[in-house]
């Protein structure tokens, strides 16, 4: 922790933030004298932050948090003079400990704040049992403060002397915990937002100084320009007869050629000093830039402290053995990212403790050490931040997926027979999908993956699982190194610029025309060997497409493995670092964009929001509707057959829905829940809407709510199909503006048909 200005807290404030910077140091150090109670170093560690709390809190007047670690200091100073060794039942009760300090220094003050009575009789409590807790033997042959180190001589420490501290012999500052290293770095605090206007700025200054670009291309070509026109008149005068040209007119002439000659030479000394400043100022700029994301990053350790202390609890909880390791705790991390971190890593390890790590006696009867491991790792990779949370426990059974999936009615038994190992681990993603069959405090509510996926989008990330049963399962977490800019592809699409981040596509490559495949009437390219289905990108976002099919596609790979798409747009721009700008909230999500920027010359461009693009590519694929490259959407198909969108969080029911109203002429749309429909509806050019009630993000009833009060769609003919059959259900879908209500359980397929062609009339022939 920095230095503050003490002048600009309260004695209250200085104690919590000495109790926050001590506590941590106590819980690493015991958690470090579980392994090995005879460490020197860490007993010392845990004796100096007693200590200090215990001034701390004797200066503030938190006498219970005094009694406590005064306590806790006589127990390190009797183990650092080899009188006790610390047992597991003590190290149990000094964590205890360390979480009654924390709390005390997070009471606040005043007659409702802190009942001092209430927490000193805790705090008696505690010191009681600590005293009467039986230590382990002393091993006489073992010095336990003993700290060797190769080449030299043993040294055994002497017992320090500890002496009373009173409020008078320590002033505010002491209440400021320091580390070594760090004498004379001077910090002052700034808020958040601040901070980000901070970095906002800097962001902007960087993509400013690319302005100078073009104005240096343009006088380049002016300079050639004059060159030109300087070659022009030196042949014009070479055309002319000499006698031709009086004394007068030879006079303009080389008046002229002079001053043509002057501005050469004053616009190449211009085009140098522009040169030059473009230089220093991008230069400046960059260096200004990565100072003020310097700022805002933090070691990715600063987040993992609470980490070590949850997996050894819940380890002796479940009773397994577990060894966690943090590898790369000086990797620098965004300040906002590693906030966020913390819900999903804390998932992940409960995941693996609970669901991966096996006992004891099954990793032993599996030929494993009886000690598992569990390790989380930070590090730079190719300009963006990955984290992988790993451990070598029982794995993934794909098969109990399988029957997992059966068994909610997620897919039907031969769908999921098909699905590969890939598909089958996004199922671990979706909202309450768990294999747990029992509830516990620590797993088998069906939630946490779904969350951890939920925050690596906001990010703009990904994440991917690796397993394999009976060895381990790792987590890749891949996230951007800052949330302020973003390194992207610029490409044009119908006259208007778009960015893909380069962190979401596969690849970018231009096509000829000419190796483009047609297969049982979908278009596609071969990418190593493998067919990709060719999509045009103005089909996806709804603009008009070019006449004609040029010479060469310019195409953008996105998604991997048999769920990826070529997506054809008009041209590449380039790559550029863009400054995020987040669209306003009012706005809601935008289907397939998920921010917007500036381009260089101050046009606004949208950033393309690929996770979402691709699930729209999948419903396209899904719906027989990709239209062939190079043609007007819908030209190829005659009259414009009625649309219809179909919402339903049912994979199963959305299929049977689309696969009926399609065989009767109807062009179908499928949302996988209400969040996901409105944003299709927003798109326009539906004829119904048939919607189901219960689904995640946003029911039926409130879709059907937007719908009416929407100035655009309140006359869209809306139809509820739900399981729900009771007569107080119906009259609520009705009450709020649903034209029909069809139950599931009784509703034959002619119902559904008469329903619809009740409503909009009857499909294509």
């Amino acid at each position: 922790m920095k230095h503050l200005d003490p002048s600009s807290l309260s004695l209250r404030d200085l104690f919590r933030i000495e109790a926050e910077e001590q506590t941590k140091a106590l819980t690493d150090a015991l958690l470090a004298l579980e392994k090995d109670p005879c460490q020197g170093d860490m007993l010392e560690c845990c004796m100096r932050a007693a200590h200090s709390l215990k001034g701390a809190a004797r200066i503030v007047g938190v006498h219970p948090a005094v009694t406590v670690a005064h306590a806790m200091e006589d127990l390190f100073v009797l183990a650092q003079g080899g009188r006790v060794r610390l047992a597991p039942a003590q190290i149990d009760l000094l964590l205890s400990g360390v979480d009654l300090l924390s709390a005390l220094a997070a009471q606040g003050e005043g007659e409702n704040g802190f009942d001092e009575d209430i927490w000193q009789t805790d705090a008696d409590r505690f010191a009681a049992a600590l005293t009467a807790t039986p230590a382990a033997p002393v091993d006489e042959d073992r010095v336990p403060e003993e700290v060797s180190v190769p080449g030299q001589v043993a040294i055994v420490p002497a017992v320090p002397e500890i002496l009373p501290e009173t409020p008078a012999a320590v002033s505010p500052e002491r209440l400021l915990p320091e580390r070594a290293g760090e004498a004379g770095d001077r910090a002052l605090r700034v808020s958040a937002e601040n901070l980000n206007r901070l970095l906002d700025m800097a962001g902007e200054s960087l993509v400013e100084t690319r302005r100078l670009a073009p104005l240096e291309q343009s006088l380049l070509r002016l300079k050639r320009m004059h060159h030109q026109a300087a070659a022009a008149l030196d042949a014009l005068q070479a055309a002319l007869p000499v006698n031709m040209l009086d004394e007068r007119a030879a006079s303009a002439l080389e008046e002229a050629r002079r001053r043509l000659f002057d501005c050469r030479r004053q616009l190449s000394g211009g085009l140098d000093e522009l040169e030059a400043s473009n230089h220093r100022t991008t230069n400046l700029a960059h260096r200004l830039y990565n100072q003020a994301l310097m700022v805002r990053m933090r070691p990715f350790g600063d987040g993992m402290g609470a980490f070590p202390r949850m997996v050894r609890d819940i380890a002796r909880e479940l009773g397994k053995q577990v060894r966690f390791e943090i590898l790369g705790e000086r990797t620098q991390v965004d300040r906002d990212i590693l906030e966020k971190l913390d819900a999903p890593l804390g998932h992940l390890l409960r995941n693996a403790l609970d669901h991966g790590m096996e006992s004891p006696e099954e990793r032993r009867a599996a030929g494993k050490p009886a000690e598992g491991f569990i390790r989380v790792e930070a590090s730079h990779q190719a300009g963006a931040l990955q984290i992988n949370v790993s451990d070598d426990g029982r794995g993934i059974d794909l098969d109990a997926i399988r029957r997992t999936i059966i068994a909610r009615g997620l897919a039907a038994q031969d769908t999921v027979a098909r699905l590969s190992e890939a598909e089958l681990l996004e199922f671990l993603f979706l909202p309450g999908f768990t294999m747990k069959s029992d509830v516990t405090e620590i797993s088998g509510r069906g939630v946490g993956l779904d969350i951890v996926q939920d925050m690596i989008r906001q990010v703009r990330g990904r994440v991917r699982i690796i397993s394999r049963h009976g060895e381990g399962t790792r987590f890749r977490l891949e996230l951007p190194l800052t949330l302020s800019v973003v390194r992207a592809l610029l490409v044009d699409i119908g006259g208007e610029p778009y960015a893909f981040p380069f962190a979401h596509i596969a690849g970018a490559m231009k096509v000829p025309a000419n190796q483009v495949r047609t297969l049982e009437g979908r278009q596609h390219i071969l990418i190593d060997g493998a067919a990709v289905g060719l999509v045009g990108a103005h089909q996806v976002l709804g603009c008009a497409a070019p006449e004609g099919v040029p010479e060469e596609l310019c195409v953008v790979l996105l998604g991997a493995g048999e769920h990826m798409f070529a997506l054809v747009v008009d041209g590449f721009t380039g790559g550029r670092e863009l400054v995020v700008q987040p669209l306003d909230p009012r706005l809601g999500k935008i289907k397939d964009i998920s921010a917007a920027s500036l381009t260089e010359d101050g046009a606004p461009l949208l950033i393309i929001d690929v996770e979402d693009m691709l699930r729209s590519l999948e419903k396209l694929a899904a719906t027989d509707r990709l239209a062939p490259v190079g043609r007007e959407i819908g030209a190829q198909s005659g009259a414009r057959r009625k649309r219809v969108l179909v919402v339903d969080d049912s994979f199963t029911v959305r299929e049977l829905q689309r696969k009926l109203l399609d065989h009767h002429g109807y062009d179908v749309e499928v949302a996988v829940d209400g969040m996901d429909g409105w944003n299709a509806l927003r798109q326009g050019g539906f004829d119904l809407v048939v919607s189901d009630i219960d689904m995640p993000r946003m029911d039926g009833i409130e879709l059907v709510r937007r719908i009416r009060h929407d100035p655009v769609l309140k006359a869209l003919p809306v139809m509820i199909l739900s399981y729900k059959d009771r007569e107080e259900d119906r009259l609520r879908g009705l009450e709020v503006g649903a034209d029909y209500y069809l139950t599931k359980g009784s509703f034959q397929n002619d119902a559904l048909i008469d329903a619809v062609i009740d409503l909009i009339g009857e499909g294509a022939a």
